[in-house]
């Protein structure tokens, strides 16, 4: 089993930045996808960005693009997620994931999630 933990959410202003951070452990898994989403209260879960094994291929959701950064570290066994910018509408619990296909999320792994709030 791969167990994934999210750290590094917090109450920040808005402009400030934050960098989440996603970290693997139990049975390590190859080739796998990781990303994150979001969720608000009340509302979906949303697709935030995504990264490769090799961190060849990103890919980012529309309200993030230009103000997210995520990258990982095999050797670390960690993704990160950094956030520039951050906007009242970013509030959200953030997840981590993993997968071995970018249309199977529901199937991966997730973690418990990190509290990202941003006051204006």
């Amino acid at each position: 089993q791969v167990r994934l933990v999210e750290s590094g959410g917090g109450l920040v202003q808005a402009g400030d930045s934050l960098r989440l951070s996603c970290a693997a452990s139990g049975r390590q898994v190859r080739w796998y996808i990781t990303g994150w989403f979001r969720q608000a209260p009340g509302k979906e879960r949303e697709f935030v960005a995504d990264i490769s094994w090799t961190s060849t291929s990103t890919t980012y959701g529309d309200s993030v693009k230009g103000r997210f950064t995520i990258s990982r570290d095999n050797s670390k066994n960690t993704v990160w997620l950094q956030m520039n910018s951050l906007k009242p509408e970013d509030t959200a619990v953030y997840y981590c994931a993993g997968t071995t296909s970018r249309s199977n999320w529901n199937s991966g792994f997730w973690g418990q999630g990190t509290q990202v709030t941003v006051s204006s």
